[in-house]
Parts: C-alpha cells; structure tokens; sequence
C-alpha cells in the first residue's frame, strides 16, 4: 500500500495509523479515527507543539533564575514525556534542548546554592545583630534607662524578629534556637528591670506622697494665724522643694493644694498691708513735704549747718512714721541722696583739716625747700667748676624736687 499522507516529520498510512520519524526510523504515534489523513496528522502535530510550548516555557523560567531543583525535575519529566510522546515533530530537537538545560541546571545549583549560602550568612549575622542590640538594652543601669525608649526599641527589635523569621531564609535549626534563646532572655531581662525599676519608684512616689500630704496638712492648720503664720509657711514650704517627685499628675495635684494653703495667709496678709497702707497715707504727704525742705541742703556747701539741718530733718522722719509699703523704697532713695551730699561736705572738711596730714605735708614741705637750696647749690658750684657730670646730675635732681613741691601744693 502507498501512503495516503506524510509530512517531514511523519506521515499516515490507509489504515488512518500516524508515524513519526526520528533519526532511529519511524515510530507509531497513535490513530485519529473518523477523520482524514490531513486531519489525524495535524492532531499529532498539535501533540508536538504542547510539548515545544512546555520546553520553551521551561528554558525562559530557568532564564529568569527559577529555583534549580524545579528546573531539573521539570526537565526529568519532559524528556521521559519526549521519549516516547505520542506526536509529530522534531522531538529530537526537544531533547537535545532538555539536555542542554539539564547542564543549565546544574550551573544554576551550583549559582543558587552560593547565592542561598551568602543570603543565609547575611540573614545569620543580621539576626545576630538583632540579639546583641537586644542584649545591649539588657546591660543598660535601670536606673539610667530612659524606659519609653528602650521599651520601644525593644518592641521593634522583636518586630525585626519576625520579619525575618517569616521573610528571610530558613536558619539551620541549632543556629535559630541558639539566637532565639538570646534574645528571649535579654527581653526577659530588660522586662525585670523595668518592672522592678517602676515598682521602685511607685514606693518613692508613696513616700513622697505621704509627706507632702503631711505638709499639706500643717499649712491648712496655719490659717487660722492668717498673715503671722507666713514666716511657718515658707519654711514648710523649703521642706516642700526637699521632699522629692510624686509623679507629674499627682504632682501638680498635690502642689495646688499645698498652694491655695499658702494663698489664704497671703491674701490675709494683702489686706493688712491693705489697711497699714491707707494708714500710712498721711505718713506719706507728711515726709514728702519734708523732702522739700531736706533737698535744699544739695545746694549747702557748709557741712556744719547741713548736718545740723539734716540731724533735724531726720528726726522729723523717724517722728512721722511708716509709708505705704510701695512708697517706702521712693522716699528713702530721696532722702538718701541728701545724706550722701552732707557726709561728702563732711568729709572734705576733714581731708582739709585732718591735723595729721596737715603736720605731715607741712613736714614735706620744709624738707623740699631745704633739698632744693642745697641741689641749687650744688648746680652752681658745678657749673663754676666746669664739671659738666655733676651739674647734670644736680640738674636731674633739681627739677624731680621742684616737680615734688609742685605736686603737694608747696
């Protein structure tokens, strides 16, 4: 029988039955009854593109860097299906393309094997790092510790954690329980100290608590003494500043009490000082008039009249009496002023008159006058000599005398 259709890589029979060819010689594919030649064999050929499309697909995952051992068992796999495939094509091609991935794949072992070891060395000395940061909160004074920080870095240290426990390669076993035992025991670590550092401090705080109460109590007992009691306040209140933090909250609470204690002898005293100051104001008028007169003596240049006048003005001052407690500073300045004026008077009479100085510059003066007739001698005699060396020296001497006598009036 001839055959009734054939292509380049098979032909069909008149029974209908397919073939392909291969470089061994042809090889039965199958049948595709009720149909025409052309038909069974394009049905095969569409066999024969699956399997190409399969290899192709193949070959661009390995391109893309797909993990080797897929790529190879996927190859294994083919190649049997190409081995005896029921289709018709160049199924040799496919082959030799299979086993030029399989040595593909083993480079790519080979790549990915290194690349798997360098990621996980960096995933092992990054979640080391993580541990030893971890660690370095745990060896922190928790007396130093700024514990909302430390406690928030702890939180994103442990979210690191996971992060790479669920994201990063899988650590041999040994590694990861010894890394996870570490860090566990620094979190632990860092938890005792901050629950032992806060329950610390809650007892600091109740201490500070119970005394500041207690002082809040005897300034309310103050009251009734009202503007006498302040001297006791502010004593109570230097214990106060010694006494320590409550916490901030209970702090100001505490303080507004101990505060408004304070406030009722202070507002006692205001209205004292209130009626003291309304008395006073007589007092006032009385010394501002006064002043008139006591600032004339600015003008005085007598420092006998102006400490008689100035002894009568200030016992006049103290007859008047108290002023308002915000005029006191105002007028005393005032009055102040004429008493610095008096004692400078006063003290240029004496630097005058001062029997001591006097017999001593007296004393000067005849000594100079006495030096300089006999320097005046010694020029002239020097000069009739024509001894040029003492007469400059008695010259020298001469003049540094007479500046002398010059200089203390004489």
């Amino acid at each position: 029988m001839t055959d009734s259709t054939q292509e380049p890589w098979g032909r069909v029979d008149e029974t209908g039955t397919v073939f392909v060819r291969t470089s061994d010689g042809e090889r039965e594919v199958g049948q595709y009854p009720d149909a025409t030649p052309e038909e069974a064999l394009a049905y095969f050929e569409r066999k024969y593109a699956d399997l190409a499309g399969q290899v192709t697909l193949l070959e661009q995952r390995a391109r893309r860097g797909a993990p080797a051992t897929d790529i190879a068992k996927a190859v294994n796999s083919l190649t049997a299906s190409i081995a005896d495939a029921h289709a018709v094509g160049d199924l040799e091609s496919l082959a030799r393309r299979l086993e030029a991935l399989s040595g593909t794949t083993k480079e790519l072992t080979e790549q990915q094997q290194a690349e798997a070891k360098a990621a996980l060395a960096d995933a092992l000395a990054e979640r080391t790092k993580i541990v030893e940061q971890a660690e370095a909160l745990a060896a922190q004074d928790p007396a130093k510790t700024q514990w909302k920080q430390a406690t928030a870095e702890l939180d994103a240290l442990f979210t690191s954690w996971q992060r790479h426990q669920q994201d990063g390669p899988r650590l041999p076993k040994n590694d990861a329980n010894e890394l996870w035992k570490r860090f566990r025991a620094a979190r632990s670590t860092v938890e005792t100290h901050r629950k032992a550092f806060f329950a610390e401090l809650d007892a600091a705080h109740r201490d500070v608590r119970t005394r500041k109460q207690q002082l809040i109590e005897r300034a309310e007992a103050l009251a009734p003494r009202g503007a006498d009691a302040i001297g006791d306040y502010r004593a109570l209140l230097d214990d106060w500043k010694q006494a320590g933090r409550a916490g901030k909250k209970l702090d100001d609470a505490l303080w507004a009490k101990f505060k408004a204690a304070g406030d009722v002898l202070f507002h006692a005293k205001a209205e004292v000082d209130a009626r003291d100051d309304e008395e006073y104001r007589g007092n006032l008028t009385a010394k501002l008039e006064l002043l008139e007169t006591a600032e004339k003596l600015l003008t005085e240049t007598d420092p006998k009249a102006a400490r008689a006048a100035l002894n009568k003005v200030q016992r006049d001052w103290d007859e008047i009496g108290r002023v308002p407690r915000d005029q006191v500073r105002p007028v005393e300045d005032r009055l102040r002023k004429v008493e610095n004026h008096v004692r400078s008077l006063e003290d240029e009479r004496w630097q005058r008159e001062d029997p001591e100085k006097k017999a001593r510059s007296e004393g000067m003066l005849g000594q100079l006058h006495d030096a300089i007739a006999k320097l005046e001698a010694e020029l002239a005699a020097a000069e009739a000599a024509g001894d040029a060396r003492a007469a400059a020296e008695a010259r020298d001497a001469l003049e540094a005398r007479r500046a002398w006598l010059k200089a203390v009036g004489g």
